[in-house]
């Protein structure tokens, strides 16, 4: 009832939840965070590659990260209302056939050479991994202790930051160091377009084999109604609580920066003034970016037992700014090497304004992870927004719209993030 705060109710909405070791799910459950990151960070290398296929400008070509997020806007509250529906084990498995079938697309497009359509099919995979998303990152914050839910999602996206990671080194020696020498015009053309074809397929098969395990896997069964109802929950939802609207706000930013970023390392790494090298060499440093995400995210996890994660959140905000600033006024190695460490600076914000903002949600918790899902479509409207802002004003002046993301982000670990009911 409204007045009760949740004895004799499963504290996690778990069946089963107590005396039980969850060490396997969670094994597997991080095999799909490594997938998604994967398959994520392949755009910062797609972009070059089709910014050259098509000649495209830099607007045109963040249209891949905006089909690609915005996905997470349109697919996010559906999905919530799937997962809900079927369950999140069910769930995974429709996002993994739904991920593999968007994969599967990019061979059509590159057979027909046609810019929109593989827009079309990273929309179809983002729209997967959108499910994934809404039935993964609640599994992961209630399988365990509450108290260190902020640190078991952390060290989850640790392997997403892991399969960020080796995306580059993947894209790089793939997709942008295929051999053209002797091929000119459209021949040249329908043979970069081709270079996706083989590991796009390699993808789909390993989403496929994917889906299979999870089919068979028995997994405890989340059911929402189990979680505790606390009063002022009933006749409300996940929108009256201020600080899952101002975390909603906080993954928009900060998914529109760090996704803006990665989709301009390659290009920037190479400008002349900077690191002065071909684009399939840039390529592998993109993989520090992320490499550094990973390692803070391993940091984190241990330290975050101790450090509250509104602080450390603030922290890292802060530090993000002082180093795009010296991108942006420098050159060569130092703006280099000080853009690449703004991933280090990345690390927990995802997972730590995922689960300050899902906090005391209660039975709204699944709608929650869907706002917050749906809020990763900062993805697709920053780093469009940057692209037209590198079209008039230039590459490197363009990092100071992820100084203002980095700011909110700041502000929101330091004081938004105080659980209130509205």
């Amino acid at each position: 009832m409204s007045g009760m705060s949740g004895a004799g109710s499963r504290a996690a909405g778990v069946e089963g939840l107590e005396n039980k070791n969850y060490t396997m799910p969670l094994v597997w459950l991080t095999s799909l965070f490594f997938m998604w990151g994967f398959l994520t960070c392949l755009n910062d290398i797609l972009i070059p590659h089709l910014k050259n296929v098509f000649n495209l400008n830099y607007t045109q070509a963040m249209l891949v990260q905006f089909c690609f997020f915005g996905a997470y806007f349109i697919v996010s509250l559906p999905a919530g209302i799937l997962v809900k529906k079927v369950g999140y084990k069910t769930g995974i498995v429709i996002g993994l056939a739904i991920a593999a079938l968007g994969c599967l697309m990019f061979y059509p497009a590159a057979q027909m050479r046609v810019y929109a359509i593989f827009l079309l099919a990273l929309f179809v995979l983002a729209g997967g991994i959108t499910i994934l998303q809404v039935a993964a990152n609640p599994y992961v914050t209630i399988l365990g202790s509450a108290r260190t839910a902020s640190s078991r999602l952390t060290l989850t996206q640790a392997f997403n930051s892991l399969g960020t990671t080796i995306a580059p080194w993947f894209g790089s020696v793939l997709i942008l160091s295929g051999a053209t020498a002797g091929l000119t015009g459209a021949e040249l053309q329908a043979h970069e377009a081709e270079a996706v074809q083989g590991p796009y397929l390699l993808l789909a098969g390993a989403l496929i084999v994917l889906a299979g395990i999870f089919a068979m896997l028995k997994l405890p069964r989340i059911v929402d109604d189990e979680i505790p109802v606390h009063a002022g929950d009933l006749g409300s939802s996940a929108w009256s609580y201020p600080h899952l609207v101002l975390g909603a706000i906080g993954i928009f930013v900060y998914v529109g920066a760090e996704v803006a970023i990665g989709s301009f390392l390659v290009n920037f790494i190479s400008e002349p003034t900077i690191g002065a090298m071909t684009e399939a060499e840039a390529a592998k440093y993109v993989s520090y970016y992320w490499g550094a995400a990973m390692v803070g995210r391993f940091i984190g996890a241990l330290a975050m037992r101790r450090i509250s994660g509104g602080v450390a959140l603030a922290f890292n905000a802060v530090c993000a700014c002082i180093f795009i600033a010296v991108a942006m006024l420098g050159s060569g190695k130092v703006a280099m090497w000080a853009i690449l460490l703004v991933g280090l600076c990345n690390s927990i914000m995802f997972p730590t304004i995922f689960s300050l903002a899902v906090r005391g949600l209660g039975p709204h918790t699944s709608q929650g992870s869907g706002i917050l899902c749906m809020a990763i479509v900062g993805g697709a409207l920053v780093p469009l927004l940057q692209g037209v802002l590198a079209d008039t004003i230039g590459i490197q002046m363009a990092f100071f719209l992820p100084i203002i993301c980095y700011a909110y982000i700041a502000f929101y670990g330091w004081k938004g993030s105080a659980p209130k009911h509205g």
